[in-house]
């Protein structure tokens, strides 16, 4: 008895295994936890202000994210894993994100929705769009390779090439109103319109460093900034531009006019910050954070402070850097 009980135990084990796999049905245990929402590996190369809602970032992987005024992020739900490099807003509802391999997307209900515009002009090289710029009424224009250089005039839905295809990259663009526009790009190439973009004049800036950005707090004076820590400033509209020494030789990626302090400021490689009186004779320099050296291409003045956005994302009081983090995620459920 004992050695047919020995004999039939293994037979035994099996049958109970199997049948435990076919009828028993395992129960999850514990909670699933979401994946934060700025995540470290997250680039976001554009930040726009659309009305009292907050802000959106928008980035690598075709990501845009919604933070609000009190803090907390939101993945919006794009439609494409294009890294986006720019994003704008005419107001709280309607938007725009361009990026790369010409992805073009539009909102028209604060974000919650975004449809991917498929018919802008396109070049057989390269179609990288690096910045976009809004205007009243629905104008938007948007730059970036082979002489990429679109405008809307419809709040996105279409675009028109307003010059030819070229072998060189646009980077940023000044729109002043009244048919003024100047548009800058690589090795110091400068473009001027005067009738909104129907004609262009070209510009040899006296540099050979590629301009990365350029903004006008008036329509006489204007500062363009550029790799290398190239400051181009010009109070005549553009008739002429001064080299100036900004201190520093970094990189540098975005330049805005901040109205309500009254000075320049600039976002750059390093961690670095840059600020400039509005006659651009007082010229100041530093680090965010002495422990962070991540790179920022574009800076958002706010009544708070100014906003950097790049490698990681943050307030910059003038005094303090403030990075953003995640909230406490609840579980999913």
């Amino acid at each position: 008895m004992s050695d047919t009980i020995i004999m039939l135990l293994p037979w035994s084990i099996i049958a109970a295994l199997l049948w435990a796999a076919f009828f028993i049905k395992p129960q999850p245990v514990g909670e699933t936890v979401r994946p934060p929402v700025l995540e470290r590996r997250d680039q976001y190369y554009g930040i726009a202000s659309h009305g009292d809602k907050g802000l959106w970032l928008a980035g690598s992987g075709g990501k845009i994210v919604a933070l609000s005024p009190s803090g907390e992020t939101r993945q919006l739900d794009t439609g494409t894993r294009k890294s986006l490099q720019d994003i704008a807003a005419w107001d709280a509802g309607r938007g725009i994100a361009i990026g790369n391999d010409g992805v073009i997307i539009t909102t028209a209900d604060g974000g919650e929705t975004w449809v991917q515009i498929t018919d802008a002009p396109r070049s057989e090289v390269a179609n990288k769009l690096v910045r976009v710029r809004v205007a009243a009424d629905g104008v938007a224009w948007a730059v970036g390779e082979m002489g990429a250089l679109l405008q809307s005039t419809d709040y996105g839905q279409k675009w028109e090439r307003r010059r030819p295809e070229q072998d060189t990259a646009w980077n940023d663009l000044a729109l002043l109103g009244d048919g003024q526009i100047w548009v800058v790009g690589e090795f110091g190439q400068m473009l001027h319109s005067t009738d909104n973009g129907q004609t262009w004049t070209e510009h040899q800036a006296d540099v050979e460093s590629s301009l990365m950005a350029i903004a006008f707090r008036d329509p006489l004076n204007g500062l363009a900034v550029g790799l290398e820590g190239v400051v181009l400033s010009t109070q005549d509209g553009g008739q002429t531009w001064q080299t100036i020494d900004s201190g520093v030789a970094v990189h540098l990626f975005d330049v805005v006019w901040d109205a309500a302090r009254g000075h320049w400021i600039v976002a750059g490689d390093q961690g670095l910050w840059l600020n400039a009186d509005a006659s651009v004779t007082d010229i100041r320099h530093g680090q965010l954070d002495s422990r962070d050296m991540s790179w920022h291409t574009r800076a958002l003045p706010t009544a708070e402070g100014t906003w950097f956005a790049g490698a990681n994302v943050g307030l910059w009081t003038g005094e303090q850097w403030r990075p953003v983090s995640n909230p406490t995620t609840p579980p999913a459920e």
